[in-house]
């Protein structure tokens, strides 16, 4: 991928992982179109960064993911990058009252809104890479997350089909896979152990300067290549 001088569209890049992409990816030369449900949240972005093109949408609705498509299509047509970056985690039970709710929402945010933004923009003209991120623990399950856990193994295992597909529009396929990082994916507080957001985009921007497609950083990167016997081991600490 060429990290300059393109179009490029973050979905929830206006906090965590997804704004430190958006702050890398300006400082690189890009023009950076973001999305998310809370226009406030936008704004503050918008307003510390004057150049980021703003856009509300709130992607568990169809309609709202067709419309933000076509919003794309008819201002920006130039788009060469789509960044799959916006995701939801809950820590739940399966005997919880309220885990079919959770999970739906979940499945719908992490699973049918990339599944849906992928097939619609691979039929843009301009676009020239999607960038997926999933997780390590696509690779070993958190047990306290389970719903969260399945859908980046699903998504993971859809860039790999996907990145294999794409091929015919000559449309390169990256995924970025995060460790647990100090972001308030799933609450705040929850993953203030984890190393900062900045030395995984450093990480992963190095890579991508690199040539790679898959992307890791830390602990992410053990999990994405451990063998069934780690897997288990590592599942077993992970789940005391």
């Amino acid at each position: 991928m060429n990290l300059s001088n393109n179009k490029i569209l973050i979905t929830g890049g206006a906090s965590g992982i997804g704004l430190g992409l958006t702050e890398r990816f300006i400082q690189e030369g890009n023009t950076v179109i973001i999305c998310g449900r809370r226009e406030s949240v936008l704004k503050e972005i918008s307003d510390k960064y004057p150049s980021v093109v703003t856009k509300v949408c709130d992607l568990s609705t169809e309609s709202e993911r067709t419309e933000l498509y076509n919003w794309v299509t008819e201002n920006h047509a130039d788009l060469t990058v789509l960044v799959n970056n916006a995701g939801i985690q809950n820590y739940m039970n399966v005997m919880d009252a309220d885990f079919y709710q959770k999970a739906n929402e979940e499945i719908i945010t992490n699973v049918l809104a990339p599944i849906h933004l992928t097939s619609l923009f691979s039929n843009l003209p301009s676009l020239k890479t999607i960038i997926n991120v999933t997780s390590g623990l696509a690779f070993v399950q958190m047990a306290k997350a389970p719903v969260y856990c399945a859908t980046k193994a699903f998504f993971h295992s859809f860039t790999l089909s996907s990145r294999h597909l794409l091929k015919a529009k000559n449309i390169e396929v990256i995924e970025m896979i995060p460790p647990a990082l100090n972001t308030d994916l799933g609450g705040k507080g929850l993953h203030d152990f984890a190393p900062p957001v900045s030395a995984f985009i450093e990480s992963v921007f190095q890579q991508m300067k690199e040539g790679k497609t898959e992307l890791t950083f830390g602990m992410s990167e053990m999990l994405s290549k451990a063998n069934p016997e780690e897997i288990k081991d590592t599942f077993n600490k992970m789940n005391q």
